[in-house]
C-alpha cells in the first residue's frame, strides 16, 4: 500500500478517491475521522490520506492526481451532466440546478 494524496480538505480527498476508483485503481481513505486527534497529534498527521492498495498503480495514480489538480487550478469550464448548463471553472456546483461538477480529466491517459 502507498499514500498518493493528502489534504486538510476532506472534500478534495474524497474527489481524488472517487477519481482513482473511476479509473479502476483500488484505493481507500486513511485518517478519515482522525481530526479529533488534533492537539494530541500534529494537525498534519490528522489529515485524511488516499492510499492505493497496489504499489504497481503508483505512477498511474500520481499522473491522474496531477492532471486533476492542474484542471482545478486552471478553472476549466464544465458542462453539467444534469441540466446541460455551462459553468465556470470556479464552480463546484452547477449554478443552474445545483448538481455537483463531474470529476473529469482533459484527456484519458
Amino acid at each position: 500500500m502507498l499514500k498518493v494524496y493528502s489534504s486538510e480538505d476532506r472534500f478534495m480527498v474524497q474527489q481524488i478517491k472517487d477519481l482513482l476508483e473511476s479509473k479502476g485503481i483500488h484505493c481507500f481513505i486513511k485518517n478519515e475521522f482522525a481530526i479529533g486527534g488534533a492537539g494530541d497529534l500534529s494537525p498534519f498527521d490528522c489529515w485524511p490520506e488516499v492510499w492505493v492498495t497496489d504499489n504497481d498503480w503508483k505512477s498511474k495514480a500520481q499522473s491522474l492526481i496531477k492532471d486533476i489538480e492542474t484542471q482545478w487550478q486552471q478553472g476549466t469550464e464544465w458542462c453539467c451532466d444534469n441540466c446541460g448548463e455551462t459553468n465556470g471553472g470556479g464552480f463546484e456546483l452547477c449554478w443552474q440546478c445545483g448538481a455537483q461538477a463531474p470529476v473529469t480529466l482533459p484527456s484519458d491517459k
